[in-house]
């Protein structure tokens, strides 16, 4: 998938934040970019930004509903009649409180719901269509380094679905190769720093009908302000990633052939191999972050 050109690109999530990063990159590489979001407003004003930068259509989609997917995968066949890049880059948080015994069963329905069932309906209506046309195809979901290489732990749910999302991608990637189809996948981890995205305010999306029951208890860096007033106290500089700049290293990197997309995997593959020792002594993995 050097040539992006002319190539016809899904993006889930991709109004705002990482995901108009991702759009605006491939823009720029002459694809023809389809966005998927729930955000009826935030998607038409994204869509008539975007307009002067090439082919770019909104179809309101809301992942964890496979009846909104179905549609969405319709749409796009019946204008374009194949799909040679799939995005699954929607994605929330869990809501929830900060400890793992916090956390209500709407938090973990409502994150699961989108992070991995919406990846999944994406998967189950777009994988068998895009094999069918025998086009060249990638699937790139996007994970967290939160779950993705260890958990965050004040994110345990969250981590747990973006862990899900990885291990999926492996399983998908593999079997594309197996059963010889034209088609690979790739992991994405936004990375290069703290990125202000909707993902902190991802709450205002939340169906009424997954609400947490209680009240949510105190938590800490639950904003993006608290976040950063954490990382500060603790001495610890907090660089930031420009989500533009984050989607060109992204695409840049997929037309690499790349499977794992990040940054900083120097220092990740570290905390992995200290994980796998770990593992191997049976012995609890280190956190993302250590604690005293």
């Amino acid at each position: 998938m050097k040539d992006l050109n002319g190539k016809v690109a899904v993006v889930t999530g991709g109004a705002n934040g990482v995901g108009r990063g991702l759009v605006e990159a491939l823009l720029a590489k002459g694809s023809r970019v389809v966005i998927a979001d729930i955000e009826q407003r935030v998607l038409d004003t994204t869509c008539a930004e975007l307009s002067d930068r090439g082919e770019v259509w909104g179809v309101r989609t809301d992942v964890a509903d496979e009846d909104s997917v179905r549609a969405l995968a319709d749409a796009v066949f019946d204008r374009y009649a194949t799909c040679n890049l799939l995005f699954n880059n929607a994605g929330v948080t869990s809501g929830g409180g900060g400890l793992p015994w916090e956390q209500e069963p709407n938090d973990w329905k409502w994150c699961f719901s989108v992070n991995v069932f919406g990846l999944a309906n994406c998967a189950l209506e777009f994988v068998p269509r895009m094999m069918a046309t025998g086009d060249e195809g990638l699937i790139v979901n996007t994970s967290s380094a939160d779950g993705g290489f260890a958990p965050v732990l004040n994110a345990s749910v969250y981590a747990a679905s973006k862990a899900a999302v990885s291990c999926f991608t492996e399983a998908l990637a593999h079997n594309f190769i197996k059963e010889r189809t034209n088609l690979r996948a790739c992991v994405f981890y936004p990375s290069g720093g703290l990125l202000e995205t909707g993902l902190w305010t991802a709450q205002r999306n939340r169906p009424d009908s997954l609400a947490r029951v209680r009240p949510r208890p105190p938590a800490p860096m639950t904003t993006i302000a608290d976040f950063k007033a954490a990382m500060e106290a603790a001495g610890t500089p907090v660089k930031t990633m420009d989500v533009n700049e984050l989607g060109r290293f992204a695409i840049e990197q997929i037309q690499q052939g790349k499977f794992i997309v990040s940054h900083d995997l120097d220092k990740f593959g570290e905390l992995l191999h200290a994980r796998a020792d770990a593992i191997a002594a049976g012995s609890l993995p280190p956190s993302l972050h250590p604690y005293e």
